[in-house]
């Protein structure tokens, strides 16, 4: 039975989604202020690969992800680059798609805009006033943290920290990862010189980066999620927020499962926009790896852990997978595709990597294990159906990773 870690628990728990039907997934789409980078990318792909390995494991996936588009940061872009906040969004939106496909990703079945779910940010806003977890407070409205008894659970916060005196927080997000003990905004009140704003029942302005989540996720779920996802730097405000401002509104849990990929780092620091030490998936093409390559990098690590990227990680890593793929090519010209025989190597392989996939998504255990495992194979004795057999498991388990062929 596949377990996972549970942010919301901080434990390992066996998986049972709250659907038989279908499991639901939530995952937090890119920041799409500037060009993803492959730190962000590490995280997609955690996520693609959760995607596929239930899928591979016979379950059903309905998987959203969103486009926050209305953030402070983007809008300050818009503005120094002297174009609208669509057209750098909508340029940074195909851009990202373009790169989900080189990187074989799969594309969610919903992919809601902020902008698009004017509405429903509203309509949670009035909810929030209604019940008192909200309040104006000049031109902006601010939910306050302490109204919900279990703020901060995802993180692990210890709420006797919180300050007696009140402070509000007014910004979308603040830089480096913290945590900000007040209340914080909800609806930007338009002022003087804002071009980014509606009318609406509860006033002039646009909705907050706090909101944009729950409006987009009720315009498509209005059940609780069997999983939710994101960087480990959602842990901080983040997914507490979003939980927070939904189980105020909706009287039911958010998701049952909460999982968090951690950081890719570059000599110990985080990859990030704003430090500039950041590389593109393009940076690496033109050091002439190709797409499976760079794939294979991102996901060679328990995503629980951070990954270090450095030029010779990347070479190794490269290595290490054209080394299998070229082993499985001389299985692949023994095979008699026509007749695959249930064998005991097809049937190992595909035991060893179902054990380590489905403790915690121990991908990088999984691969190393089927590596193992086939470079013990004499190629030259393998008959051409059992050939054929450890070829059928090998494309099985490739619908999950997606780099071997």
């Amino acid at each position: 039975m596949l377990k996972l870690f549970n942010s919301l628990s901080k434990s390992i728990e066996s998986f049972r989604p709250v659907r038989d039907d279908v499991t639901t997934i939530f995952t937090c789409g890119p920041s799409i202020y500037q060009r993803a980078h492959i730190g962000n990318f590490r995280t997609f792909l955690f996520e693609d690969i959760l995607l596929r390995y239930l899928e591979y494991s016979g379950y059903t996936v309905k998987r959203g992800m969103n486009f926050t588009d209305l953030e402070d940061k983007a809008i300050r872009e818009a503005e120094k680059r002297n174009t609208t906040l669509q057209r750098l969004t909508d340029q940074n939106i195909g851009d990202f798609m373009e790169e989900m496909k080189l990187l074989r990703m799969k594309v969610p079945d919903y992919l809601p805009r902020a902008s698009e779910s004017i509405e429903e940010a509203v309509a949670i806003i009035e909810r929030l006033l209604e019940r008192d977890m909200a309040y104006r407070y000049r031109e902006n409205i601010y939910f306050n943290p302490l109204k919900f008894p279990d703020f901060g659970r995802i993180y692990g916060l210890d709420l006797a920290k919180w300050p007696a005196k009140k402070r509000r927080f007014h910004q979308d997000t603040y830089p480096g990862i913290q945590w900000n003990l007040g209340d914080f905004i909800l609806w930007h009140g338009c002022k003087g010189g804002d071009r980014v704003c509606w009318d609406s029942p509860i006033g002039r302005g646009r909705p907050s980066w706090n909101v944009q989540d729950p409006s987009m996720i009720s315009k498509h779920y209005n059940e609780t999620l069997s999983i939710y996802c994101g960087g480990v730097d959602n842990l901080y405000r983040h997914h507490d927020y979003t939980r927070a401002i939904l189980e105020s509104v909706r009287l039911y849990p958010t998701a049952r499962y909460w999982l968090h990929c951690h950081h890719l780092v570059m000599n110990g620091k985080k990859m990030s926009k704003s430090r500039g030490n950041i590389y593109y998936t393009d940076t690496l093409l033109d050091q002439g790896y190709d797409a499976s390559e760079i794939r294979f990098f991102l996901i060679y690590r328990h995503y629980r852990k951070k990954l270090n990227f450095s030029d010779e990680n990347m070479r190794r890593s490269a290595e290490k997978l054209r080394e299998f793929k070229n082993k499985v090519r001389r299985i692949e010209q023994k095979a008699d595709p026509g007749r695959p025989q249930d064998g005991e190597k097809a049937q190992r392989i595909k035991q060893v990597f179902g054990e380590k996939m489905d403790d915690d998504l121990d991908g990088k255990g999984a691969f190393d294990r089927v590596l193992g495992l086939v470079s013990e194979f004499e190629v030259d004795d393998l008959g051409p159906g059992e050939a054929g057999a450890v070829m059928e498991t090998l494309r099985g388990i490739d619908r999950v990773l997606k780099v071997i062929f």
